[in-house]
């Protein structure tokens, strides 16, 4: 039996597209091991009855705040050091490796221990360790980009967090076997940086999902959600077009602190939107969130499009959506855009630099449950037909076979 062992300086919680991949091997027969790093509480509660179920195998290294504390505290350490280091020394001597995830070396010594026929990195982080493992092995090694990495948190081109994963993308990308995307425009710009890579792209779709029979409901739910929820993410813009609708309710899931609450309740009053018509709800396992989501009418896909990978990227998040049967309400970025004209009739892109064009759009599907019905429709069919994991899971099973074999 083929091994393949899958690598994020994540949390498979916390990567539903890692899960989905780990998933997909096991049932096509190879032997699957996933190695992560801890990220945070809330995500290893979740990590905890996520990996009950599954079948392939699974292994944190560098260890974590309450169970391995001398691991953990260590690895942090390392991370700082080799940060302050490569600022005064520049990116040598082991320096970027070190510097690119809190844990990198963890996972590079673990790693390389499994003889495996291909190891796939899930993120940046994880990148090093996988060709690590993947040249001490003799074996093959693949990238899954779900972002545009070097610009993923600014667009400045001198900052420290641009030249450490352009050193890291340069160093290793041109080592990979494979290098598979979340986006057409990832793919068209990672194209663009290394011509001799032949990226595909894998929409962060999902399993197809039975339809649901969407219920008449007295007020108007929105729903967004992200791992945490935060300022910043179009969600001011959201609010600030609600003014005065009471009829219009608001659902966030994700983590939120109580500050951040409370800016919101703030801004709402502000905006003559109801403070009460906001409602929170915890983070949930991955697996859970298309069956939660669907009780509400409409996806906000609220994309700042800054930096250059938020404009490029197609997220979980508008996919999810899809699925559920919800309409979508998407921000102008080009990714957005070109999956929105793709696949006509199921919502709307506004301007983000016109809230009355967001007001505008919540109005229309007030005054025209007709459209809001017609738009979910058209969501869940493209949701049944081709916006799915199996549709996708072919294209990277068959990525796999023709990387390693069968």
């Amino acid at each position: 039996m083929q091994k393949i062992v899958l690598v994020t300086s994540g949390q498979p919680s916390l990567n539903p597209r890692l899960v989905k991949e780990a998933d997909s091997l096991f049932e096509a027969g190879y032997d699957v091991t996933v190695v992560y790093l801890y990220w945070n509480n809330w995500g290893t509660d979740l990590d905890k009855q996520l990996l009950s179920e599954k079948k392939w195998k699974s292994i944190r290294v560098g260890g974590d705040p309450k169970s391995a504390k001398w691991i953990y505290w260590l690895s942090r350490i390392r991370h700082k050091l080799a940060q302050v280091s490569a600022s005064k020394f520049g990116y040598h001597f082991g320096l970027p490796e070190q510097c690119i995830a809190r844990g990198s070396l963890n996972l590079m010594r673990k790693v390389k221990g499994f003889k495996a026929d291909l190891y796939i990195a899930h993120n940046l982080g994880a990148l090093p360790a996988a060709i690590l493992a993947a040249k001490t092995n003799h074996a093959k090694c693949g990238f899954d980009a779900e972002d545009f990495h070097r610009q993923e948190v600014t667009n400045n081109n001198h900052s420290k967090d641009f030249k450490l994963k352009k050193h890291i993308e340069d160093k290793y990308l041109p080592k990979v076997d494979y290098l598979t995307t979340a986006s057409p425009l990832i793919s068209e710009t990672y194209k663009k940086l290394y011509p001799a890579i032949h990226p595909e792209t894998i929409l962060n779709v999902f399993p197809s999902e039975s339809k649901r029979l969407k219920k008449k409901k007295k007020n108007l739910k929105l729903f967004w959600f992200s791992q945490n929820i935060g300022k910043k993410r179009g969600l001011e813009e959201v609010i600030s077009s609600l003014a005065y609708q009471e009829n219009v309710e608001l659902h966030l899931l994700g983590f939120s602190m109580p500050s951040i609450k409370e800016y919101f309740r703030k801004l709402s009053e502000q905006s003559c939107f109801r403070p009460e018509n906001i409602y929170y709800y915890s983070p949930i396992p991955s697996n859970e969130i298309i069956k939660f989501a669907s009780q509400f009418d409409i996806g906000l896909a609220t994309e700042t499009g800054i930096p250059l990978n938020r404009d490029i990227c197609l997220t979980n998040k508008i996919f999810t959506y899809i699925q559920s049967g919800l309409a979508i309400i998407a921000s102008d970025t080009s990714a957005q855009k070109w999956l929105l004209e793709s696949y006509p009739k199921m919502g709307f892109i506004y301007n983000k630099a016109e809230v009355n064009h967001l007001t505008s759009i919540i109005q229309n599907y007030l005054s025209n449950p007709e459209l809001l019905e017609e738009h979910q429709a058209n969501a869940s069919k493209y949701a049944h037909d081709d916006l799915n994991w199996e549709h996708e899971e072919k294209k990277f099973l068959k990525k796999i076979v023709g990387t390693i074999g069968k």
